[in-house]
């Protein structure tokens, strides 16, 4: 067996070099498949979600207006709601709508933080009381008990509808 020179070591180095950036380089892409699949659940989710939610907004509380994907923007920046939804007239009610394909805890403080710009950004709405809805198709555990303390209600996928989960006697906190 012969020893390895000096230059060939240094060869081999390049090759292991060469090969850690092509793997990084494929870690990366694969990154961004997988947030662009993640991406297409969420609207697939969405997608889902919407029916069912149109349904109980309409009939539960009385919603005329309902606005899938709402996108506003002001002063150079964006809101994005999942589901806008509003009655004027005696009802005088809007409802923000957060759908997710798995509700964690960081899913309450983005609808928090939602409610708290919502007026800002749609000063139409700013005589109506607003109220929060936490959608989801699956849920970390005690995450919906956390949303309704927080004064949401909770909505999740039942027989491949959305249904308000909120027990019996909850009152969704208004803005």
């Amino acid at each position: 067996m012969s020893a390895i020179t000096y230059e060939e070591v240094l060869s081999l180095f390049r090759e292991t070099d060469r090969r850690f950036k092509e793997t990084d380089r494929q870690i990366k892409e694969l990154g961004k498949q997988i947030g662009g699949l993640g991406d297409k659940f969420g609207y697939f989710t969405e997608g889902l979600a919407l029916p069912s939610m149109e349904r109980i907004l309409a009939e539960k509380f009385g919603m005329t207006a309902s606005l899938p994907r709402a996108r506003i923007r002001k002063n150079g920046e964006e809101i994005e709601i999942d589901v806008l939804a509003y009655a004027n007239d005696d009802i005088n009610l809007a409802i923000l709508v957060g759908v997710k394909s798995r509700v964690k805890r960081e899913a309450i403080s983005q609808l928090q933080k939602l409610m708290g710009r919502f007026r800002g950004f749609c000063p139409e709405h700013r005589d109506k009381a607003a109220m929060g809805i936490l959608a989801g198709v699956d849920w970390d555990q005690g995450i919906a008990e956390e949303a309704r303390e927080a004064g949401f209600l909770t909505a999740s996928v039942r027989d491949e509808m959305f249904e308000i989960t909120a027990p019996d006697g909850f009152e969704a906190r208004r803005w």
